[in-house]
């Protein structure tokens, strides 16, 4: 249940961090929202994946342009 509910916060952030993206031209929020989207479909720990998505958007605020 974790996992599902980290999949789907994550992903949902990472479409958030994209369109950001998109509409400011930055390339770092982009890729990192297609991250966050894209990564919850590779891991099934639901800890490491709690620990990866922290991370990512940890770069989303430490990695502006």
């Amino acid at each position: 249940m974790a996992a599902l509910f980290a999949g789907i916060l994550f992903s949902g952030i990472g479409f958030i961090a994209f369109r950001y993206g998109r509409k400011q031209n930055s390339v770092q929020a982009m890729v990192i929202g297609v991250v966050l989207m894209v990564y919850p479909y590779f891991i099934a720990n639901a800890i490491i994946m709690w620990l990866i998505g922290v991370a990512l958007i940890a770069g989303l605020f430490l990695f502006r342009d």
